[in-house]
């Protein structure tokens, strides 16, 4: 049955921060066919409010990506504390999704368009044999990884760029192509590789297709140095292929 909101008093604006694990969900919006984040957690609110409020999510995420951090702006009439709403949403939602925190903000707080950038961390496991206990959450890779060749490589993403050449096109992605990289490093940790990334703003799959092509210079099928070309040959034909999405976190949305 569909929840209907129901007339009260002050509205409030509600920031939620949530985690959660992508293996086996189709990314944050609602789809027709398929589970979704947002669907679990509108769920979970019409459980807890008895209504469905208006609900914003920071961004999209694709099928099988995960988030250490996404954040929500939320606005009800209801007057239930941030505590409770945490602890009761909690309760109702899967074990896939965690809500970290819960505050009131200012009425101009949108999750999305509020946003100054985000990070993204892509993790590698760099063994021969794959680990079971890895699997859907980091891209297995046996073959030898130089992190420091190809976190040297990585520095020419960093700035102002047209990133056609890294954006998967469809119907979403119109207009300027255009985003500011702040920073990308590759470093180890043991047996993982991670890949990380801050920007502005993302394309469709840009940091699957980064990933994508600093694998494929690993391998030698593109030069070291061969970044900067991509970038102003603006064709996705020029970059590697887009990693799985098992790999990728949203790690930080920055406010």
């Amino acid at each position: 049955m569909q929840c209907i909101s129901t007339a009260g008093s002050k509205v409030r604006n509600l920031k939620i921060t949530i985690s959660y694990d992508g293996k086996e969900l189709h990314g944050w919006q609602i789809q027709k066919n398929a589970v979704t984040v947002q669907q679990h957690f509108q769920e979970a609110v019409c459980q807890v409010l008895g209504y469905t409020p208006d609900i914003k999510g920071c961004s999209r995420t694709d099928t099988g990506v995960h988030a250490n951090m996404y954040v929500i702006s939320m606005k009800t009439e209801h007057k239930i504390t941030c505590v409770r709403l945490k602890a009761a949403l909690n309760r109702y939602l899967p074990l896939s999704i965690v809500v970290n925190d819960v505050c009131e903000v200012d009425d101009e707080f949108h999750a999305r368009y509020s946003t100054k950038g985000k990070r993204y961390v892509y993790k590698i496991l760099n063994t021969e044999v794959r680990d079971p206990f890895c699997e859907g959450y980091a891209l297995h890779y046996r073959y030898p990884i130089d992190e420091k060749m190809l976190d040297k490589a990585a520095k020419a993403y960093i700035g102002t760029h047209d990133f056609t050449s890294f954006c998967t096109l469809d119907k979403r992605q119109m207009g300027d192509f255009t985003r500011t990289v702040e920073s990308f490093d590759v470093y180890r940790d043991g047996k993982f590789v991670y890949m990380s990334v801050q920007a502005d703003g993302f394309l469709y799959n840009m940091v699957r297709i980064m990933v994508g092509t600093l694998l494929k210079i690993q391998q030698g099928k593109l030069a070291k140095d061969s970044i900067p070309d991509i970038i102003n040959q603006k064709n996705r034909k020029c970059a590697g292929p887009t990693a799985p999405a098992c790999g990728l976190y949203l790690d930080e949305v920055i406010y």
